[in-house]
């Protein structure tokens, strides 16, 4: 019972009470995960649950990797599901593959093979508008992520233009995935739940086989996910949900908040406890977080306490271009080396990694190693996607989209004209591509062509077989060699050179699954790339990190700096008029705020160059709401002041002012003038203010009030033309007379919000 005793009260009452639902809401820092892992061993200790009744769902591998390594430690865990909801998913599809129309060793698709095969099956649609596609593509994501079918969603949207050909293309693009035996990652939920929902024998196996089901992170469920949880727990009812409605930062790709702020609906006698002792920030820290989140209306109400020392009092800071907020973070980091922290005690924290160059360019001005996290990630770079290809279709020779990407890479000569026609065979005989280049004397190619494709035919067969013998590590290595893909490489140019190191990082990447997963097969290798997320790449490297604040959550540094603090950045313009929107983009502050232990600078930038031009910026709402807290310099736009070579910047800390060493103020360029209102809905005053050809602001002026425009006829479902945009279809209307808000889905950029009084938008018929 020693395990008990790291418990404070709090802690030990959930863990205590096993049987029923319970929702666990577990503040930032409160050590929600060591009450996870006790009360898991409570029950196999002192219960005697045997581990194969036991399931425990994280929503990352390293989550979830964690967790079981610290239960291994304590327990026996053979026959213990600890994996992701997706992983899970997988398991159970396995399982059961052909009751959904699978093989067992279907392929999973990652964003970029989804793109790639609805690309594929637009064009056979004969679709070939840029626009339609981007249409069509945000259409299929937000269907596979609200899990409904053509049908369904066709009806759901039928008064948006071009849902008719996106419904088509989404269709064509199911067909495609059963032909080459494979799910996409959204696949992985529906066909997972549409399984549990209509085979009450495999419910009830599952259902009956996990007694005790742990969800952590719960507020980031979805409604597919829960839905699935439901049914899994639908035999015991022993749920055990752990989440912080506060940290619920995941609506835009469908997380519902709704599920843990109202789990005693769906639960009517559930137990509610809450874990509000803070063993990670200091007071001051904490009492910036509770004042932010405060402002909040929808939340179940929580107040973070430590016993912890105030500590250093966080502090604000304003730049007057992004160079020299960058240059601010880079001495401060600096100067605290100095005293002896590391590189991995600090992180710059921001709502979008477009603000990331700045920070790239001065910290390595400065000599200080950093680490980009939440853009381009490894397993996505292009010579580890074709690797990858090589392996997929080795796995599964249905998986026609992975013998598309690999065909001709590295160079073999065979062009799109060779490519067109085995799809046209593989299409006109319902056969798989891979088939296809088998039966390549059957195709109207030349004798040279024939050549190229049986070589390359015959190189997949050696290898289909090979994969059936040679452990993954071993497997991984021939193919890289044999293949040309290293060859391919072999100049002295900067780019080969990063893509070799990137080829033998993968190799490293494979010798160490096969370390850490003996026997494992290349499916499995397969499947745990797939569902690989940001936070898998963070090691304990001596290094900055640079990060989106969504990819560190979860995550503590020493130290953190939040910055890009403006309107229309955090929180972001879409979200600044919608109540739930701006609930979310402060609970991502207050996400932010946690992730610091001892010291904390907030930090914004008096006009940014951002998406191609520069724009003076309007201090963030959220940093006004915490006015009583930091020492805020008087509220205005900073103009940028810079000496031509940006090696010296000057701005403010607190009311003091700041400037580099040979600081030389030097007035601004001329700027342009404004351009054109577009009727962007842009709110908090962040309008940019018209300027002299001097550069400086010119006296506010008061205009006479324009006419009122009708705005009566802006209802759902309404046809409309915007000048820039074109024509799109209003999906949703906020507001009244002047203050009238509408969302309105363009073909040609998707959803934008609107001041319809202002907008130059005319209804059509």
């Amino acid at each position: 019972m020693d395990y008990l005793g790291f418990l404070n009260d709090e802690q030990r009452l959930p863990v205590l009470d096993t049987e029923g639902a319970v929702l666990v809401l577990a503040g930032a820092g409160s050590g929600k995960t060591r009450v996870l892992t006790a009360r898991i061993e409570y029950l196999v200790l002192e219960k005697d649950v045997p581990p194969a009744n036991i399931l425990a769902i994280t929503f990352t591998n390293k989550a979830a990797g964690e967790m079981k390594e610290r239960l291994e430690s304590m327990i026996d865990t053979r026959g213990m599901w600890v994996c992701t909801i997706h992983s899970m998913c997988v398991k159970i599809l396995r399982m059961y593959a052909e009751r959904r129309g699978l093989k067992d060793n279907f392929s999973i698709y990652s964003e970029q093979e989804r793109s790639a095969v609805i690309k594929q099956a637009f064009k056979e649609l004969g679709y070939d508008e840029e626009s339609l596609l981007k249409s069509v593509k945000f259409h299929i994501s937000n269907a596979k992520m609200l899990g409904l079918g053509p049908e369904a969603y066709g009806a759901r949207h039928a008064f948006e233009r071009g849902i008719r050909e996106a419904m088509k293309v989404y269709a064509r693009y199911n067909a495609h995935l059963k032909a080459n035996n494979a799910l996409d990652f959204d696949d992985l939920l529906t066909e997972a739940r549409e399984l549990l929902s209509t085979d009450a024998e495999a419910r009830e196996y599952l259902g009956g086989r996990f007694r005790y089901i742990h969800v952590d992170e719960f507020q980031d469920t979805n409604a597919v996910q829960f839905e699935i949880i439901k049914l899994l727990a639908s035999v015991h009812g022993n749920l055990f949900a752990v989440g912080d409605d506060d940290q619920s930062i995941y609506g835009w790709r469908g997380a519902e908040i709704e599920n843990i702020l109202s789990f005693e609906r769906f639960y009517p006698n559930a137990k509610t406890y809450k874990l509000q002792r803070n063993y990670r920030s200091t007071g001051a820290i904490l009492e910036l977080a509770n004042a932010s989140i405060s402002h909040n209306a929808r939340r179940k109400g929580k107040h973070l306490w430590t016993e912890a020392p105030t500590g250093d009092k966080p502090i604000y800071y304003e730049a007057e271009e992004e160079l020299g907020e960058a240059l601010y973070c880079a001495r401060s980091i600096s100067e605290l080396r100095r005293q002896g922290y590391r590189l991995s005690d600090f992180a710059v924290l921001m709502r979008i990694n477009a603000l990331t160059r700045a920070f790239e360019q001065e910290f390595t001005k400065y000599g200080i190693s950093y680490k980009v996290f939440g853009g381009f990630k490894f397993f996505e770079r292009k010579e580890i996607k074709d690797v990858l290809a090589y392996l997929r279709i080795l796995s599964n020779p249905f998986d026609s989209e992975a013998c598309l990407r690999i065909i001709n890479v590295p160079r073999r000569g065979i062009g799109e004209k060779t490519v067109g026609a085995l799809l046209d065979y593989a299409e006109k005989h319902d056969v798989t591509l891979f088939d296809a280049v088998l039966n390549e004397e059957k195709l109207p190619v030349s004798s040279a062509m024939h050549e190229k494709l049986r070589a390359f035919g015959n190189y997949l067969k050696e290898y289909v077989i090979k994969a059936q013998i040679l452990p993954v590590d071993v497997l991984v290595s021939e193919i890289i060699t044999t293949s040309g893909m290293y060859d391919q490489y072999s100049d002295s140019s900067d780019e080969s050179v990063t893509k070799r190191a990137n080829l033998d990082e993968f190799r490293n990447s494979v010798d160490e699954f096969v370390r850490m997963n003996e026997g494992a097969t290349l499916s499995e290798y397969l499947q745990q790339i797939t569902l690989y997320s940001d936070t898998d790449e963070m090691d304990d490297g001596d290094y900055v990190t640079v990060a989106t604040i969504h990819s560190v959550k979860g995550l503590e540094f020493r130290c953190v700096f939040l910055v890009g603090l403006e309107e229309n950045i955090m929180p972001s313009a879409r979200a600044i008029e919608e109540r739930t929107g701006l609930e979310e983009e402060r609970r991502l502050m207050y996400v932010a705020i946690t992730r610091a232990r001892e010291k904390l600078w907030l930090t914004r930038s008096g006009s940014r160059y951002l998406y191609g031009r520069r724009e003076p910026t309007v201090r963030s709402q959220f940093v006004e709401e915490l006015s009583s807290l930091l020492a805020l310099p008087k509220a205005k736009t900073v103009y940028p002041r810079y000496d031509g070579d940006y090696d010296s910047y000057s701005g403010y800390e607190g009311g003091r002012r700041f400037a580099s060493p040979g600081y030389r103020a030097r007035p601004m360029p001329p700027r342009p003038a404004p351009a054109e209102d577009d009727g962007f809905a842009t709110f908090g005053g962040n309008r940019r203010p018209p300027v002299k050809s001097s550069g400086a602001p010119m006296p506010a002026t008061a205009p006479p009030a324009p006419p009122a425009k009708d705005v009566s006829g802006f209802t759902v479902g309404a046809h409309v033309r915007h000048a820039r945009f074109g024509e799109g279809t209003v999906i949703a209307v906020r507001g009244d007379g002047k203050n009238t808000i509408i969302t309105v889905h363009f073909m040609t950029v998707g959803n934008k919000d609107l001041a319809a009084a202002l907008a130059p938008l005319e209804i059509l018929p």
